[in-house]
């Protein structure tokens, strides 16, 4: 095999996509910030237990593992990053108020999870600890739709669920491990068939809820007919009433509702959300209330938060208009250093021609040139 060759679903990104998912980078971040949320860079790599603790099978499966030679503990290179920052929370920062955090740092997944995806996403991800209210579940879908409005997303629609509503129908329901994560994917699927003889020896209301939620897709009228149908529960009213104050904010932004959603990782355990670009097959941004992503930190605090993939982002969106440059000669003259000093100073991109590649490719684009005029350098449209 060549040695230049990539593993499968692992890609080089060269200059011009590379421009425009820093651009995006930086943009996200700048949105985050100024909602208040501070930056926070955790490492590649840990110790595997510390990282996969509470996270349920799926990212386990996602996790690459390796020995470290230190001290012959199994690490994992991260397939998420919220774990990580919940750690940080409860560890490090230990605040007693309200903390946000935002990150953006690659992953690395065993297996791409969807088709054409990189196994190398660059995640970006915002959250917020310390506040059970859903005053915390609206500024985080309020961030993620601003930080696709600053990508220039076009066509945005938020598609919503809670956790709890399955969870209130399997209450009575003693199942394995293995016998929920079939139910799940049942209903993720929208298998009707698969879900009937998964439920046929649940207690008839649960089984009827569960076979219900299969049809339970669409707009507002979705939870009046959940309030008909599903076995009624304190769990079931509160989510309800949770995912319709939520939308009742979203004035402007196309709403609908899943409630037999559960893509995504297995911590959420309240209102979830996806955010999906016009024509997009795949959401862009899921996020949620994740409250007991702590719990295996010792400190088991509200957290509600959203990721998406600055990479899948860049794919969707139209690519940003490049920014001119100048194009200057090659000298090692005073007053051509300090002219091409100055500029650069002032943020202008100034490529300097090398000798012998005059005729060389512009990837820069430069509609203006630095010239000597009368003594003096000034920059002139090409």
């Amino acid at each position: 095999m060549s040695a230049w060759v990539l593993p499968d679903y692992i890609a080089d990104v060269l200059p011009s996509e590379a421009r425009h998912i820093e651009e995006l980078r930086r943009s996200l971040l700048d949105t985050a910030r100024g909602y208040g949320y501070e930056l926070v860079m955790p490492p590649l790599l840990e110790h595997l237990e510390s990282l996969l603790t509470g996270t349920g099978e799926a990212l386990d499966l996602q996790t690459f593992k390796l020995v470290d030679q230190l001290s012959g503990r199994m690490m994992g290179l991260r397939a998420d990053t919220t774990s990580q920052v919940a750690r940080i929370d409860a560890h490090l920062l230990n605040r007693s108020g309200v903390t946000r955090l935002c990150y953006c740092g690659p992953v690395l997944h065993t297996r791409p999870d969807r088709p054409h995806a990189t196994r190398e996403p660059l995640q970006f991800g915002a959250e917020i600890y310390g506040h059970a209210g859903l005053e915390a579940d609206l500024e985080i879908l309020l961030l993620s739709l601003d930080c696709l409005k600053a990508a220039q997303v076009q066509g945005v629609s938020v598609d919503m669920a809670d956790a709890r509503i399955v969870r209130s129908l399997l209450a009575d329901v003693p199942l394995d491990a293995a016998g929920s994560a079939r139910v799940h994917a049942a209903l993720a699927a929208k298998d009707a068939s698969e879900l009937a003889a998964l439920t046929k020896t649940f207690p008839a209301a649960s089984r009827e809820g569960l076979l219900a939620l299969v049809q339970l897709y669409g707009d507002e009228r979705v939870l009046i007919e959940a309030e008909k149908t599903l076995k009624p529960s304190p769990a079931l009213r509160e989510a309800l009433s949770n995912l319709k104050w939520l939308a009742s904010h979203l004035a402007g932004t196309h709403v609908t509702f899943d409630l037999a959603d559960l893509r995504g990782y297995a911590y959420y355990s309240g209102a979830r959300f996806a955010i999906y670009a016009q024509h997009a097959s795949d959401a862009l941004v899921r996020g949620g209330r994740y409250d007991e992503v702590g719990a295996v930190f010792g400190r088991n605090r509200p957290a509600v938060g959203f990721s998406l993939d600055v990479k899948q982002l860049v794919a969707a969106v139209a690519p940003r208009a490049l920014r001119a440059a100048i194009r200057a000669p090659w000298g090692d003259a005073p007053e051509l250093r300090a002219a091409i000093a100055a500029l650069r100073g002032r943020g202008e991109t100034v490529v300097c021609v090398l000798p012998g590649h005059e005729s060389g490719v512009d990837e820069f684009h430069c509609d203006r040139e630095l010239v000597q005029a009368a003594g003096q350098w000034i920059v002139q449209a090409i």
